[in-house]
């Protein structure tokens, strides 16, 4: 059931794949700083999970985001439900979920973002993805916040 929002309502943004262990991982971690980068912490509510999630991040993504100046080591996959994701005004797949528009309502900006797995890939392949990650979340802050 949508309510409507008013300029004082969060903004709510979920990353979810699989097993939530590499590619919503390195989105949840691009977005905490995009937001923070904005001021935007008050404003902007991030989610992540999967729908069967591993034990732990991919060792290739914890690297890679390490040489990009994230740790993420600490960080553990967790199951997201549907509930979270009508939830928010924006869920992004990252091209592995079995989520469609019609599960989680019209209300919800669904995108699948249509990326490789980076589980056993190699560290150039998994550099490609993060980066291609980072470019897409920068460009959805784009979209509802004020240049700086």
């Amino acid at each position: 059931m949508a309510t409507e929002s008013t300029a004082d309502d969060p903004i709510r943004i979920a990353f979810i794949c699989v097993q939530n262990a590499g590619r919503s991982q390195m989105a949840t971690a691009f977005a905490e700083r995009e937001r923070e980068r904005r001021g935007l912490e008050d404003r902007v509510e991030l989610r992540t999970g999967g729908t069967n999630p591993a034990d732990r991040v991919h060792e290739e993504v914890i690297e890679v985001m390490d040489e990009a100046g994230f740790d993420i080591a600490d960080r553990t996959p967790r199951e997201i439900s549907l509930e979270e994701c009508r939830s928010c005004d924006t869920v992004a797949t990252m091209g592995c979920s079995t989520l469609d528009v019609g599960e989680v309502g019209a209300d919800v900006d669904l995108r699948d973002w249509a990326l490789e797995d980076p589980d056993g890939s190699d560290l150039e392949d998994v550099r490609e993805i993060r980066d291609d990650i980072e470019r897409r979340v920068v460009a959805l802050f784009d979209e509802f916040s004020d240049p700086a």
